[in-house]
């Protein structure tokens, strides 16, 4: 098996760091299994009897530890564990870091076009805009960032780290990166940019495939797709492919939206969380605007409002999703004041596939499986799978995965075509 790749950095080497991951491992595995195992019991008691396991966990390190530990960092470190292992975007906040988060959160306008997630502890890319700083820089989905301006994303919070990205246009931030096609950290300046949001990409493939790319599912990207696919029908198409691989900016109800451009009846999904009651988002006839044949490409940068739209109709039966399984990333998340004067911001509610599997739990696993062409090793999944690569207008005689989405498609009409016939 191939070495772990985080593990040969010798910046993060360090025994100090070793034993805040094995004890924040540990902790949490110990609050999950106790709180599996006391599930009869009631929340009020289990929750004391979690308390009890991480107090007694503490005193032995406490008073066995081969060294005097620092409880801060060590339940800081449990703390963003504990986040980590129910929500890969959520965020854990000291005083200080909310001041900050809540004065410039809205007020900075530059940029550098990525969406992150936490992984292993770090601050991991799910998502690179096309022609963003970051996408010039050579930065893909898998990427782990290991410092930003000198510091270790090790147990930084997820929106900390959003914000430090975040500055003036024009302005400069460097990171260390560590690449799992080279897990040499290599240092890279970035420089800030005004957002700009791509336009959908839309043209016609050969054999009268239309061709439809929206980079981000931001609001109004679902009109452009429309008007797309009114054009491309008007050419001829007789099969449309819509790619949503490295789609992660953007919002649900864009997702929900988008959905709703393909179905004329069913439920799209769904919205429940433990204090948010359900609520169902039903395919609104009036909108659908085509019944032509649809494939969808997804894979791991793929998250968000494109995941809705993608589990939608693949469960409604009105179109194959072809490529890897997307991330998970499809809930409603809210800051938490706590007592300390800092924050928790984690998911509150999520959205459901049809079938009723939680999007941000398990991805959406395509109906027709294909990886694509470039490896590295995840951690992981301990093996080897594809680094995405970000053609701007992909051919399908360059694309593996557009082309398998593209046989698909014609085989899907195909069989609709000598069923018409019959």
């Amino acid at each position: 098996m191939a070495k772990n790749p985080v593990l040969v950095s010798s910046s993060v080497a360090s025994r100090f760091k070793i034993y805040v991951v094995v004890f924040s491992t540990c902790l949490v595995v110990l609050l999950l299994v106790g709180a599996k195992l006391g599930v009869s019991a009631p929340s009020e008691d289990n929750a004391y009897r979690q308390m009890a396991v991480f107090s007694e966990v503490l005193g032995k390190i406490k008073s066995d530890y081969v060294e005097e530990p620092d409880l801060k960092n060590v339940t800081l470190g449990a703390l963003n564990g504990l986040l980590e292992s129910i929500d890969p975007f959520a965020s854990y906040l000291n005083a200080e870091q909310y001041k900050q988060y809540l004065a410039h959160k809205d007020s900075y306008r530059g940029d550098v076009g990525v969406v992150l997630a936490k992984r292993f502890g770090y601050v991991s890319v799910v998502s690179v805009l096309e022609g963003s700083p970051a996408d010039k820089a050579g930065l893909g989905t898998g990427d782990l960032i290991e410092s930003i301006r000198g510091v270790s994303t090790r147990d930084m919070p997820l929106a900390y780290a959003e914000l430090l990205l975040r500055g003036d246009p024009g302005s400069t931030v460097e990171i260390s990166v560590i690449r799992f096609r080279d897990p040499e950290p290599q240092k890279i300046t970035l420089t800030r940019a005004s957002a700009t949001v791509p336009p959908v990409v839309a043209r016609m493939l050969p054999d009268q495939v239309g061709y439809i790319r929206p980079q981000t599912l931001v609001q109004g990207k679902a009109a452009e797709v429309a008007a797309a696919v009114k054009d491309l029908e008007k050419q001829g198409a007789t099969g449309l492919v819509l790619d949503l691989r490295r789609c992660a900016m953007g919002t649900a109800e864009e997702g929900i939206t988008l959905a709703n451009l393909f179905l004329d009846k069913g439920l799209i999904t769904y919205l429940q969380g433990q204090r948010v009651p359900r609520q169902n988002f039903e395919a609104v006839p009036k909108r659908m605007i085509t019944r032509l044949p649809l494939v969808i490409t997804a894979n791991r940068g793929t998250a968000d409002g494109a995941e809705i739209a993608a589990a939608a109709l693949m469960e409604n039966k009105r179109a194959e999703v072809v490529g890897e399984r997307s991330f998970g990333d499809a809930a409603v998340r809210k800051a938490i004041g706590v007592n300390d004067g800092g924050a928790i911001i984690l998911s509150v509610a999520k959205f459901y596939s049809p079938s009723g599997k939680a999007i941000q739990d398990t991805g959406v696993t395509p109906s027709v499986s294909v990886v694509e062409s470039e490896p590295f090793y995840d951690l992981e999944e301990e093996e080897t799978v594809p680094v995405v690569p970000a053609p701007q207008t992909p051919q399908p005689e360059q694309d593996n995965l557009l082309k398998k989405a593209v046989e698909v498609l014609k085989q899907g009409r195909s069989q609709a075509s000598a069923a018409g016939g019959k």
